[in-house]
């Protein structure tokens, strides 16, 4: 009972809060961002950072809305070429 335990200084790195999609989704929502449903976690962030210009979230959307709209209205065409 002599010997005492040496008190360790616990050192805690705060990273950086890691959002989810959903909570990033309300921001660009609340900020006006057309079409941000479409967009996926890295486009949000992009979207979302402070020093971003209208161009660039335009850029941003602009080429998830293309992504997204490349995986519709093909319909039996696309169906036919996997037979």
């Amino acid at each position: 009972m002599g010997k005492k335990a040496k008190k360790q200084k616990v050192v805690k790195v705060e990273p950086e809060v890691k959002q989810t999609r959903s909570a990033l989704m309300l921001q660009a929502k609340d900020r006006g961002v057309r079409n941000f449903r479409v967009l996926n976690k890295e486009e949000l962030t992009q979207v979302l950072a402070d020093d971003v210009t209208q161009e660039r979230i335009n850029e941003v959307v602009a080429g998830a809305v293309a992504r997204w709209k490349s995986g519709w209205g093909k319909g039996k065409s696309r169906n036919k070429a996997q037979e």
